[in-house]
């Protein structure tokens, strides 16, 4: 028997910045598969970017327990 979360993520959408066990993940650009986000740890400038697929990013949230701090 499998077990549902108790909560349903938000959608990623672009300003969103998660907190992902000891760093910080923010989305740049979603488009139709596809995010750009930067995820640095505390207040690092000049990070680059990185792509991945909308849904992997959102699986990736959910199996590390990302919170949502700033929408």
């Amino acid at each position: 028997m499998r077990k549902k979360s108790r909560f349903a993520l938000k959608p990623v959408a672009p300003g969103q910045v998660w907190e992902v066990a000891d760093s910080h993940l923010q989305i740049a650009e979603v488009g139709k598969t596809l995010v750009h986000y930067k995820r640095y740890k505390g207040k690092a400038r000049g990070v680059p970017s990185s792509l991945a697929a909308k849904r992997d990013l959102e699986e990736y949230l959910k199996q590390n327990k990302g919170v949502l701090v700033q929408e």
